[in-house]
């Protein structure tokens, strides 16, 4: 099989697993959208992913966004691309430029550029606080106990279009805790969006409320070094 084959079968076979899952916790397999992770892969993954009709994709760093997508999207241009890596602020313009969903917004800092370049540029690309659900120290999101208070900022005070949360939980830990207090800040929050959930534990995530997962090996195989 050739390389686009094979991606276009791992993809068939994602949208299955997604839909048993949606199915067997009583939820439309349609409420879930598949965001393929094509970070580290060259344009061709991401273009093969494209003719298989996948539409939404995520990418770690607004640099390589930026050399990769500005051409595929003037082919494809109902493609949407997510944002899933953490924004330094002097990466703000590209990335409001680049990506039509934020999910990486977890600071005060970053929420009060995005809505300041938002305003200068007229694009207004949906953003998603992330939560460090494990308190890892090493790992990017706010706190859970701040979660609720960052996205009245982010929300209230800097009119961001704030539609979610998104987290990633410890490695090695049941992901199920992680993802049930993800999706109770959502629902708290009355936001609808709830990103969880990868390669190894998307599932798993879906029964918890995920309303978007992000699978990147699982499709594209191993990461390429960046």
């Amino acid at each position: 099989m050739s390389d686009s084959s094979v991606i276009a079968a791992n993809l068939a076979l994602i949208r299955e697993r997604i839909a048993r899952a949606a199915l067997a916790s009583g939820r439309d397999p349609a409420a879930i959208e598949l965001v393929a992770v094509s970070k580290t892969h060259p344009a061709e993954a991401a273009a093969a992913a494209l003719a298989a009709g996948q539409r939404v994709f995520g990418e770690n760093r607004v640099q390589e966004a930026k050399a990769k997508w500005p051409d595929l999207r003037h082919s494809f241009p109902d493609l949407r691309l997510h944002l899933i890596g953490p924004l330094q602020t002097n990466k703000v313009r590209d990335a409001v430029a680049l990506f039509d969903v934020i999910e990486t917004v977890d600071r005060p800092k970053l929420a009060a550029a995005l809505a300041h370049e938002m305003a200068r540029a007229h694009r207004r690309p949906l953003c998603l606080i992330q939560v460090n659900t494990g308190r890892e120290p090493q790992k990017a999101g706010v706190d859970p106990d701040q979660a609720g208070r960052l996205i009245a900022l982010a929300r209230d005070e800097y009119g961001l279009p704030v539609a979610g949360v998104m987290g990633i939980p410890p490695a090695g830990e049941d992901p199920t805790p992680h993802f049930r207090l993800l999706a109770e800040l959502a629902a708290r929050a009355g936001l609808a969006m709830v990103s969880m959930g990868m390669s190894g534990d998307f599932e798993q995530a879906i029964a918890c409320g995920a309303t978007h997962v992000r699978v990147g090996s699982a499709i594209f195989g191993a990461r390429e070094a960046p």
